[in-house]
């Protein structure tokens, strides 16, 4: 028996970079599209299961086995079996760019964590960054849309982005204010 954390790693990192030919070949070979997204899951679902019981070798000879599988399953039970829908079924793409594939799924998850981080800034500083960063606005521009002082976006921004870095690198994700050089917290009696 495989234990969830290595059968999670081994899915993210070798079952998911294959979603799109995956997708490619269901579209190939599947006359209902609106179903494709369905048969995917049943992939997906099937896939855990079977790695469950121990990870295979070869993960894509192994997912596209399951496809095709599936595809015949459901061709059974609909009743409607026709030759052109598994005409297809050896030109199953084997070649598969991963490099493509794990850069799509690691910009999918910095996309992720930014927004996360966006969501846990105060709204004042959300705004800020989402008119700078994301709109596009100068700072000039910023302060007019808000009615604050350049140096206020300035500061917000910096604090945002600050905390934005902390969460998407694994932090809290909160702002972080310094003292100010002067200042000193210690009361005098």
């Amino acid at each position: 028996m495989i234990d969830d954390a290595q059968l999670e790693r081994w899915f993210c990192d070798e079952v998911l970079p294959l979603e799109a030919s995956l997708t490619r070949y269901l579209r190939r070979n599947w006359r209902a599209s609106e179903q494709i997204m369905d048969i995917r899951q049943d992939i997906y679902e099937a896939a855990l299961t079977g790695g469950r019981q121990g990870l295979p070798g070869n993960t894509a000879g192994f997912v596209f086995t399951i496809a095709r599988n599936i595809l015949i399953n459901r061709s059974k039970r609909e009743r409607i079996v026709q030759f052109e829908q598994f005409a297809d079924m050896e030109s199953v793409e084997q070649a598969v760019d991963l490099s493509a594939t794990d850069r799509h799924l690691d910009a999918r998850d910095a996309l992720r964590r930014a927004q996360e981080g966006i969501e846990r800034l105060p709204p004042r500083c959300r705004e800020v960054v989402r008119l700078r960063k994301i709109e596009g606005l100068s700072t000039r521009e910023a302060a007019a849309r808000m009615g604050v002082g350049i140096d206020t976006i300035e500061r917000q921004l910096v604090l945002g982005i600050r905390a934005m870095t902390d969460a998407m690198l694994g932090g809290s994700g909160k702002i972080q204010r310094r003292a100010a050089a002067g200042t000193s917290k210690v009361r005098r009696r």
